[in-house]
């Protein structure tokens, strides 16, 4: 005697003869495939990602100053940096408010500067296939950054929308449309608290978070990452965010992040089928290097001379 699956699909044609379960069974096993798929629960994910140098070539600042003919703004975030006085990533924000040269700027400068800002390519590309592209999985895109918030909505209209855009918050005057003071900055720390409450709102899992980022200013938000299982990816060779980032990608094209995603988020490991879903898109990698990148500090050994002159002093000051 043979017996059949159960299934409700086949309820059917359970009484039928297995000579005749052929073409029609075939027809109902798709049907029923179909439906699995068209039904199958997606493995939802936060990706965040930064703004200046990450999805944009250039700094919203060292825009801004060129708009202004502002001089010395990289020397002006070095010191500020240097002495620890604001959360690195936020010194624009500091310097909007508190610089003369830049106590002039009012909203329509940020929304020139993001119109200005060149912006690397298929970025709606990436957002379009991370929200569908990988069968069994959701990402939704946000981006958090200590850039101006006018800059990156007007840098990325059309492609991330408003609401997914969580940037540095200022409140102006009414009346002559200067900045009065700072609401938000997701610099440092500020982009863990943005990310918890974010990733709280959306119910989202801990181990399921991806956060893209360039500089120091994202360390403290990968660390944060990492320590909850989730996943960071690098896109420059700034030390101290290779060290802390568990993946590190080199590219022009905002969509190369991709790569990283499909390998050790949903599991490919097949490289020709990575290509081969660049090239449905339109795309092509020319180029594919995997390096390791070793930091070192490398001094000459002091010489035997000099150590005994270092213990010859040491005695005379015992």
């Amino acid at each position: 005697m043979k017996y059949l699956d159960w299934n409700p699909v086949f309820d059917l044609v359970n009484n039928v003869s297995t000579s005749d379960l052929n073409v029609s069974q075939l027809d109902v096993k798709a049907a029923d495939q179909k439906m699995r798929n068209s039904t199958e629960i997606k493995k939802r994910y936060l990706f965040a990602s930064d703004f200046d140098q990450t999805l944009s070539f250039n700094d919203s600042g060292l825009v801004l100053s060129e708009l202004l003919g502002a001089k010395g703004f990289k020397e002006k975030v070095a010191g500020l940096a240097r002495i620890n006085l604001v959360q690195q990533g936020g010194e624009l924000a500091y310097l909007l408010l508190h610089d003369p040269e830049y106590r002039c700027v009012r909203k329509e400068h940020l929304h020139e500067v993001g119109r200005r800002v060149r912006l690397k390519h298929n970025i709606s590309l990436l957002s379009d296939f991370l929200q569908s592209g990988i069968d069994g999985y959701e990402f939704c895109f946000y981006v958090i950054s200590a850039a101006p918030e006018e800059v990156i909505r007007a840098a990325l209209e059309g492609i991330v929308p408003e609401d997914h855009i969580f940037g540095t918050v200022f409140q102006y005057d009414e009346a002559t449309g200067e900045i009065q003071s700072i609401l938000r900055v997701p610099a440092g720390y500020g982009k863990v608290a943005v990310l918890d409450s974010l990733q709280s709102k959306l119910g989202i899992p801990y181990e399921r978070v991806v956060y893209v980022g360039d500089g120091s200013s994202d360390v403290h938000v990968m660390l944060h990452i990492n320590r909850r299982n989730g996943y960071t990816i690098a896109v420059s060779e700034a030390k101290y965010v290779v060290q802390v980032a568990q993946r590190t990608v080199m590219s022009d094209d905002a969509f190369s992040v991709v790569v990283p995603i499909l390998e050790d988020v949903a599991g490919w490991n097949d490289p020709t089928a990575i290509r081969s879903l660049f090239e449905a898109h339109g795309l092509m990698i020319e180029e594919w290097d995997k390096v390791r990148t070793d930091w070192l500090t490398v001094r000459e050994e002091p010489s035997p001379d000099i150590t005994d002159e270092l213990d010859f002093e040491e005695d005379d000051h015992a």
